[in-house]
């Protein structure tokens, strides 16, 4: 709407306009209420205080003003997926006049348009995130106490430890961030009522033991704390392979070296996060789906609810999450360890055992996974979180994986590069007879040897392995153009912030984001940029004395290089998460680069995949856990402390774990592990430290795998079909993601659709059907759902492992077994065509082409 076109309008609402206040009454404030999803308040003194502060801005607003703030809407929110369509088009109409389309009144109208406008300029436009935080904010709420910090340090401690400790397990057990959160906040109401109220005066604020009730925002002070930590380190593969003879067999990898590597990779995040937070943490189209639980969660423990009734329910979100999780946590023995066969529901498998073909297309465990119903076990249905994902990125993520599906099949029967010769989906590398690939045949002093590598041969990919390679050099030529193309938007204010920055280095981030989390935000001292950047330069210190000091066979400017490549991608990959929830890292790209650069060198590969992998990767988890607090009105410099502290301890705990699983578990990574501590990330780590270091991607390209370099350019060839689909078809392509659907064949080798189809289900139901049919329940219930799932199914199979599982308590039936009985568990047949039938008695190039 032109500024003509608006002061027409506005001399119209004086001439109409005589009262507009007395058009907000009662039967107005039930409508907000509804709108926000609490239609049933069933009392008066039930009145929700942060739906009464939004209907009190509402009555402020004059109707010209909140004509305004939605036109600046919908320019703002033209190209988001995350933006509720029926809201935009109704705000559409909104602006074209009362007596459009609309069939209201005035006061009607005029009331709607004031509601929009007040909830996006007082809140979020965003149901998702009104459903988990508030619009208002109190900075006198405790938050970065004693007792906060000592419950960070203690589920960091066990967080980092349990998690690092069974990480090499096969299935892994994760102890998430919602089984933590849900034991501290036990934690914190005993040291509510256990701690004397003792303290100090430190700079004119008191700091006490025990400042009063347990907190909200001291509940998600520490959660940040230990949600940085649990995750585990990336860097912690490379010790591994670097370490044990069944790979590398290195020496040389002291602990002096793993505490300068570790520091300086987690580190390096960090001070890139510094530089994020402009860009995906004060924006708000940066939605962060995937954080949403984890404040519903916290929500509904630390916030006192009225009562009230959504579409028949009246139960509390707390005692919701307590069912839920005890049914989850029961549920959970019968799929993990007294019937099996619920968790790897193969059944199309059961018909015919030993037929490899269904075994190939429909199998859970050896195939594809073509199975509508092919798991019982909420462990695999909300692998992909599918009650977090917004329904349209699961969708596109799905549509890769269909795609994907067909690809591998085409490659496999045609026995494309010699793929008919090895399993389907498979994440190992094989010898030219079906044998994995011992690195060790082929290395003198860590390099390799020519002749050595012209007796043994080159390694070889599986189907599966082979199109997740091909994605990931298509993404990348894909996402530089698409991303910057249709983000230029923000990311051009990104630009500009960051010109600004410098040129006016003193003024508040906050000035330059008009929001009303950022205006809560302000309130607060921000986290001076220059600490960020004098973290970064401590991390460059540590990187270089590592490959000066120890005989990392690493150049100091593989790390100016590696600092490059994620300068130029970390922008976009962040964007996309912060967007759709979509997880993208540089492994391949850095692996492909570092390759090139520097050939035969395993251990350079390993060095700077792990600093080039963790910059973005960590990066992505700082700003996430950012976010998370400025949702949540956690003080930034509380969380600046809180991250770096939890690092620290992360690093400390992760090391203990590592030196004393190598040193302590007998046969660790081998198949023979009797705990099944065979580590699969670490193998798939040893792999492509094979394929891409020792080998080098010129053998590959050149030789083995000649289609892979020109899967960037249909990379960049897509990118441009997909804006120009963008372009002339907008509307119909407003959820289209290609970003994600390539994504979506990243999720073969080992894994398959069989992990993923029950989740597609699960988030049509809730994060489509429900959330537009039932969306008062859905803002709710719905994240309170995902996370006493998880939970349950976490501390489930925790206390099962210990009880049942670590010394041996077998329950040997059929409803065990039957999933692993046949081709699909590894029996029998392997293969689509036998190695030791293929001309000379070896599949591939011939000798001579080595």
């Amino acid at each position: 709407m032109s500024e003509k076109e608006l002061d027409s309008k506005r001399e119209f609402i004086q001439v109409n306009s005589k009262d507009e206040s007395d058009a907000l009454h009662e039967d107005y404030k039930q409508k907000l209420y509804e709108k926000l999803g609490h239609a049933d308040v069933l009392t008066d003194d039930a009145r929700i205080p942060e739906i009464e502060y939004l209907y009190q801005k509402t009555d402020e607003l004059s109707l010209s003003r909140a004509l305004e703030i939605l036109q600046q809407c919908i320019q703002d929110h033209d190209d988001d997926p995350n933006f509720p369509y029926d809201d935009f088009e109704f705000i559409k109409k909104i602006l074209k006049g009362y007596n459009n389309d609309l069939n209201m009144s005035f006061n009607d109208w005029s009331f709607s348009a004031k509601m929009y406008a007040a909830l996006n300029e007082y809140h979020s436009p965003y149901p998702e995130v009104r459903a988990i935080s508030s619009p208002m904010d109190d900075p006198n709420i405790p938050c970065e106490t004693i007792r906060a910090y000592i419950l960070g340090f203690v589920w960091c401690i066990i967080g980092t430890g349990v998690n690092e400790l069974f990480s090499r397990r096969q299935p892994s057990i994760y102890l998430s961030a919602s089984v933590c959160q849900m034991l501290m906040y036990p934690s914190g109401i005993a040291l509510q009522y256990i701690l004397p109220d003792w303290g100090f005066t430190l700079f004119g604020t008191r700091h006490s033991l025990n400042p009063g009730p347990w907190t909200y925002k001291e509940q998600m002070f520490a959660t940040v704390m230990f949600d940085i930590a649990i995750g585990g380190m990336y860097v912690g593969y490379n010790f591994y392979v670097e370490k044990l003879n069944v790979f590398y067999g290195n020496t040389w990898i002291t602990a002096g070296y793993q505490i300068l590597l570790s520091l300086c990779t987690q580190l390096f995040g960090f001070g890139f996060a510094g530089i994020l937070r402009k860009i995906v943490i004060y924006p708000v189209r940066a939605v962060w789906p995937t954080i949403l639980p984890t404040l519903a969660l916290n929500r509904a423990l630390l916030k006192k609810e009225k009562k009230e009734s959504i579409h028949g329910w009246t139960i509390t979100r707390y005692k919701f999450f307590f069912i839920v999780f005890t049914c989850s946590f029961l549920y959970m023995w019968i799929p993990d360890y007294l019937f099996q066969a619920l968790s790897y529901f193969n059944w199309m498998t059961w018909i015919k055992p030993d037929n490899f073909n269904l075994a190939t297309v429909t199998g859970s465990i050896q195939g594809l996974g073509l199975n509508p119903i092919s798991s019982f076990d909420w462990n695999i249905i909300g692998y992909w979180l599918p009650l977090a994902f917004p329904f349209y990125t699961y969708l596109n993520m799905m549509i890769g994986m269909i795609i994907g599906f067909f690809v591998i099949i085409g490659l496999y029967y045609s026995n494309y590069k010699w793929t008919a010769y090895l399993p389907i989906n498979d994440n190992n590398i094989y010898t030219n007879t079906g044998q994995i690939y011992e690195v060790q045949s082929v290395l003198t002093n860590g390099r390799l040897d020519e002749d050595k590598y012209k007796k043994y041969g080159p390694p070889y990919l599986s189907a599966a392995n082979l199109v997740v390679y091909g994605a990931n050099c298509a993404l990348y030529t894909f996402m530089i153009p698409y991303v910057f193309f249709t983000e230029r938007k923000g990311i051009w204010r990104s630009i500009k912030s960051l010109k600004e920055l410098i040129t006016d280095f003193r003024s508040s981030n906050y000035t330059r984001f008009k929001d009303p989390h950022s205006r809560m935000m302000s309130r607060y001292k921000e986290v001076p940029d220059w600490c960020f950047l004098v973290i970064m330069l401590v991390a460059l210190v540590f990187a270089i004395v590592c490959v000066k000091v120890y005989p990392a066979n690493t150049p100091v400017w593989g790390i100016f290089l590696v600092l490059a490549i994620n300068a130029v991608f970390v922008i976009p990959l962040c964007i996309i998460y912060a967007v759709t929830g979509y997880y993208f890292t540089l492994e391949v790209l850095v692996e492909l680069i570092v390759g090139y650069a520097l050939p035969g060198n395993g251990d350079a590969l390993m060095f700077l995949k792990a600093l080039g992998f963790n910059i973005t990767g960590q990066a992505q988890q700082y700003v996430y856990d950012q976010k998370m607090a400025h949702y949540a009105k956690v003080p930034p410099r509380a969380v600046f402390r809180g991250q770096l502290l939890g690092t620290i301890f992360q690093i400390i705990v992760s090391l203990l774990v590592i030196n004393w699983e190598i040193s302590n578990i007998d046969g660790i990574c081998t198949d023979e592990q009797s705990n099944n501590f065979t580590c699969p990330s670490e193998v798939s780590y040893y792999s492509s430290s094979v394929f891409w270091g020792v080998i080098g991607p010129k053998r590959i390209f050149n030789k083995l795998y000649p289609i892979l370099p020109y899967c960037f350019l249909i990379g960049f060839l897509l990118a441009l079909l997909c804006l120009a689909i963008r372009h002339y078809f907008y509307k119909q392509t407003r959820w289209f993601q290609p970003a994600v659907i390539i994504g979506g064949l990243f999720n073969y080798a080992p894994y398959n659709l069989s992990y993923f189809l029950p989740g597609l289900y699960v988030c049509y139901a809730f994060n489509h059907y429900i959330k537009k049919r039932f969306s008062a329940w859905w803002e709710k219930y719905n994240y309170i759902l995902s996370s006493s799932l998880d939970a349950g199914v976490a501390f489930s199979g925790i206390i099962i492992f210990f009880a049942v599982q670590y010394h041996e308590k077998d329950i040997n039936w059929w409803g065990n077994s039957v999933s692993y009985a046949g081709t699909d568990g590894g029996m029998g047949q392997v293969s689509l065509l036998d190695p030791t039938t293929a001309p000379d008695g070896y599949f591939g190039l011939r000798s001579e082409e080595f």
